[in-house]
């Protein structure tokens, strides 16, 4: 039987999600009705944070009544056991045992010793499995299956253990580099700097690395890096007023002793983009370097860093207010580029073509609505920041996050535009991408009911996940088994009965091995500590929540014999720091590695072509 009543049921329906109000503004046309720079960014983030955790507590609040409710029914309450709902006391342990952000302080797990709700946390929501359609699919609702939310000890330790003969890389973010760690000892085997060969604003962003035999002896990766003022939306204090304009893409070998630089290819190329890196799983020959302030997407050769395709995505808005812009529908126009005839070179470096000066921050997307997020050209962002394979390498998927959905590409075609999945709840399954001529293609949307974030294909290549953010919460599926992509069918969406408004928020993730099994890593307001949902793909319920890892919980990888599962947290600055590692046979927290912090991505070698498919090429 559910924990849930049918009057609470109604009422967490019917409740409302948190949206950041735009200010009023005027009619306009390609930019903010009024003008905004870094400092009126940092103020009105601050602004949204305490609103985000005000939201917050409440969501604590209800969480903790079930928990409670859970504890009255499986045992009666005598009057000693009995404590008052919101005494000091309490509420330091409400807060610690969930790991969020107190009312005035931020609390932690290591102040919680066998409080009142530990133990009573697992099997919250009991009750039967997820409704099932006709067809045997998952229908779009929240969950009411059991879910164990287990706490975590914030001491936990590694004690020397080795995770296996692997090698993890990951990026410093304002570090300005890269390093890599042995799996096996826990030692850093050599890093990059960046600063050192003349890029004074090289924010270490994403990257992928190439498969290699021998990892120990050498292996190649590319790092792509942010620059402009990227370095100074995260209210660092700094001297610097204008920043480079960095924006570069380094492929860099590791030969045994040290790390060195081998290309800059935005230089070679003349394209300048900063988030996410995809190697292309059928022979790791190819890769796309995938730019969300500049709507670039780019295939590159990875023998002779030709660019092999290069398209471009703008918002055609049918609303002139900028607020409305993107709820109100309008064109998604897909272009082919091209470098110019005589130097062969695009003309997209530093900072030039960029539509946003800063990016849109994880849960940031509702910034550029409200024009707090400055720009070139606000009204024709789409937000297409990130590029994935399908296994197989047969096809590629670009995810376009103000339009809520995934253009998919045909990888032996040209990357031609195919098809628009997209994955609102309410929305269908896809919008007809309409071919204009050789080189422009054109998708038109009704409406769009929430932005969307980071997608991921299942090894197996039957699912494709996207992260639905701020207007919707919750992880989204499709079925891709059919060969045709414009059959691909919205089947699940996957979401925790108490999730409201922004947070907590699914974000990055990874498959097991055999696909059986998610990994989302679940974001709650910083500087509180984020968690991992586990989520059975059978049924596409949540299996367990483990709270209270660290706070920014960013990219999770998985090592390839499938034991492990590693985590780094505060991807962003200045915050606790660390790589948590999760054991897939019990899918418990056994330990944190330490780390420097700043990571944004995470991963791990690949010592065969198999492997790729388990790569950061198939899941952001």
């Amino acid at each position: 039987m559910s924990e849930f009543s049918e009057p609470a049921k109604a009422e967490h329906a019917e409740r409302p999600r948190l949206e950041m109000p735009p200010p009023a503004q005027e009619e306009i046309g390609g930019a903010p009705a009024t003008p905004s720079d870094v400092s009126a960014f940092l103020a009105r983030r601050t602004e949204v944070t305490r609103s985000d955790h005000e939201a917050f507590q409440t969501y604590l609040r209800e969480k903790q009544a079930h928990a409670l409710a859970a504890r009255a029914k499986a045992a009666p309450v005598t009057e000693q056991d009995r404590e008052p709902a919101f005494t000091r006391r309490n509420m330091f342990k409400i807060a610690a045992a969930t790991a969020v952000v107190g009312e005035t302080a931020a609390l932690g797990y290591h102040a919680v010793q066998g409080g009142a709700l530990d133990g009573v946390l697992g099997g919250v929501l009991g009750g039967s499995g997820p409704g099932q359609s006709a067809g045997g699919a998952v229908v779009a609702q929240a969950q009411s299956a059991p879910i164990a939310r287990e706490l975590v000890e914030s001491r936990a330790n590694f004690d020397g253990r080795s995770l296996g003969k692997w090698v993890a890389v990951l990026p410093t973010k304002m570090g300005g580099g890269a390093y890599a760690l042995d799996l096996n000892t826990n030692r850093v085997m050599a890093s990059i700097w960046y600063w050192n060969y003349g890029d004074f604003n090289p924010i270490a962003h994403h990257l992928c690395a190439f498969p290699s035999a021998d990892p120990y002896n050498g292996f190649e990766f590319i790092n792509s890096t942010q620059g402009g003022k990227n370095s100074l939306i995260y209210g660092i204090p700094t001297n610097i007023v204008e920043p480079a304009p960095g924006f570069n893409i380094y492929r860099v070998r590791f030969d045994g002793a040290q790390m060195q630089l081998l290309e800059n290819v935005s230089e070679a190329t003349g394209l300048g983009l900063g988030v996410h890196v995809t190697v292309n799983p059928k022979d790791a020959q190819s890769y796309f370097v995938t730019d969300g302030q500049k709507d670039i997407a780019a295939c590159f050769d990875r023998t002779t860093s030709r660019v092999k395709a290069a398209l471009k995505f703008d918002w055609v808005a049918n609303s002139t207010r900028l607020d409305r812009a993107w709820q109100d529908g309008g064109v998604l126009k897909i272009s082919k580029i091209y470098p110019d005839a005589a130097t062969g070179k695009y003309d997209y470096l530093g900072t030039k073509g960029q539509k946003i000066e800063w990016e849109m921050v994880p849960m940031g997307e509702l910034f550029v609505e409200e024009g707090t997020l400055p720009g070139d050209d606000p009204m024709g962002l789409s937000g297409a920041d990130g590029t994935i394979w399908h296994p197989t390498g047969r096809w590629a998927a670009t995810v376009v996050r103000l339009c809520g959905g995934i253009a998919i590409l045909d990888a032996e075609n040209n990357f031609e535009p195919v098809a628009f999945l997209q994955f609102n709840t309410a929305s269908q399954d896809q919008y007809e991408v309409a071919k204009i001529d050789k080189d422009h293609w054109e998708v038109t949307f009704d409406k769009i009911h929430s932005p969307g974030h980071e997608i991921g294909f299942s090894p197996d290549g039957r699912y494709l996940c996207m992260m639905n953010n701020l207007r919707e919460n919750n992880c989204s599926v499709f079925s891709t088994q059919d060969p045709d992509p414009r059959k691909w069918k919205k089947i699940a969406h996957v979401e925790d009965p108490l999730w409201r408004g922004k947070y907590p928020n699914p974000f990055h993730m990874v498959f097991s091995l055999d696909s059986r099994t998610l990994y989302l890593s679940v974001l709650h307001p910083s500087p509180a500590a984020s968690g991992i949902m586990v989520v059975d793909t059978d049924t596409w319920t949540i299996r367990k929540e483990i709270q209270g890892i660290g706070p920014d919980l960013q990219t999770p990888a998985i090592t390839y014999d499938g034991k492990y599962v590693v985590v780094p947290f505060s991807g962003f600055q200045r915050l606790s720091s660390g790589i948590a590692v999760i054991e897939t046979a019990t899918d418990t927290l056994i330990g944190i590695l330490p780390s420097t912090g700043g990571h944004h991505d995470c991963v791990i070698v690949p010592t065969e072509m198999a492997h790729m498919k388990h790569t950061r090429s198939c899941t952001l």
